[in-house]
């Protein structure tokens, strides 16, 4: 056989290979973590994993085994499900107390040049069963991405997207508000704001919806960043809601959004103010903040447990994937 002909014959193997497995979400693996598990030496694996998951009291993180009915919905609507246990080291004289934290990650479901409510509507309609298999798996608290409601265009300039901005109340609120009573849940949900009250001021903003539907409060973003010609002032200008802190059922929350993790005067405020839990919803690219984070996460991490949210930019079109976090504190 000649050079060619191996080639094509390698080249066939491969597809062939694709083709087969067409049974999960990720190039036919049902879990990024199946996918790097079935390609990598276990030493280069073990290292994979230090760095996407971290080490818990320098052990390997402990896989959480799911419902079969949250594993049904990520198989039936194709998005990645993940379970990870942080542990903390037993106290002698108070019982552990374990919150269950979902993450949601979400591409967006129709192109950009669609009609923004069709876009708008076509997210709902794909995080909804994500909602449900975090609802499925116990979750306490469930974040979702930085203004999870529209394609996150602030890199854009255009200031067409502002019509994707709602009331605090608006349509977003009132769907999560039915999914924070149906599974006793807390939802931070992140979202570009009309403020009405006040000449309808655009935000970003955080609603925090109490596992009752109540509305908690909000928190508005911060810290805008002003990098290069990225400037998402266009849009909004930094919050004025200070440093909040929501008592919910299940532990003090804050939400730092995106650029607002850079400082971490930002950071010591929220655990000043009592956080036990913060959450980082974020749109970034890999290349910017990935390399950051090992420096932030060291003073952080003396504070509270950290819970990040990010839309990695260049992964727009593509899979989706709900994360569960289970703390002990």
């Amino acid at each position: 056989m000649d050079k060619k002909e191996s080639g094509r014959s390698v080249n066939s193997n491969v597809e062939e290979e694709i083709q087969s497995c067409n049974g999960g979400s990720i190039c036919g693996f049902e879990s990024l973590h199946h996918l790097l598990s079935a390609s990598l030496k276990p030493q280069s694996l073990q290292e994979v994993n230090r760095l996407l998951t971290g080490l818990n009291c320098g052990r390997s993180l402990e896989l959480i085994a799911l419902p079969e009915t949250a594993k049904c919905l990520s198989s039936k609507h194709e998005f990645d499900l993940q379970a990870f246990g942080f542990h903390a080291d037993k106290e002698l004289l108070r019982e552990p107390r374990i919150v269950r934290v979902g993450l949601i990650q979400n591409s967006i479901a129709l192109p950009t040049t669609a009609p923004f409510l069709d876009q708008k509507r076509a997210i709902y309609q794909k995080v909804k069963p994500i909602i449900d298999a975090a609802g499925a798996s116990g979750v306490n608290i469930l974040c979702l991405q930085e203004a999870w409601m529209m394609p996150f265009a602030f890199c854009t300039r255009e200031k067409r997207w502002c019509e994707f901005a709602e009331p605090i109340d608006g349509e977003s609120t009132q769907i999560l508000r039915d999914f924070a009573r149906k599974y006793n849940m807390v939802i931070v949900s992140p979202i570009l704001e009309r403020d009405i009250k006040h000449g309808e001021t655009i935000w970003n903003t955080a609603v925090v919806i109490g596992n009752h539907g109540n509305i908690l409060g909000i928190h508005r973003k911060n810290h805008i960043p002003r990098v290069g010609d990225f400037n998402e002032s266009t849009y909004y200008m930094e919050g004025n809601t200070g440093h909040p802190v929501f008592e919910t059922a299940y532990g003090k929350i804050a939400v730092n959004i995106c650029y607002g993790r850079h400082h971490p005067l930002n950071w010591l405020a929220f655990g000043l103010n009592g956080a036990e839990i913060v959450f980082n919803p974020s749109a970034t690219v890999g290349e910017l903040s990935e390399p950051m984070w090992p420096i932030e996460v060291s003073f952080i991490h003396f504070l509270f447990y950290t819970v990040p949210c990010d839309t990695q930019l260049h992964f727009l079109f593509f899979h989706f994937v709900f994360l569960m976090v289970e703390i002990s504190q």
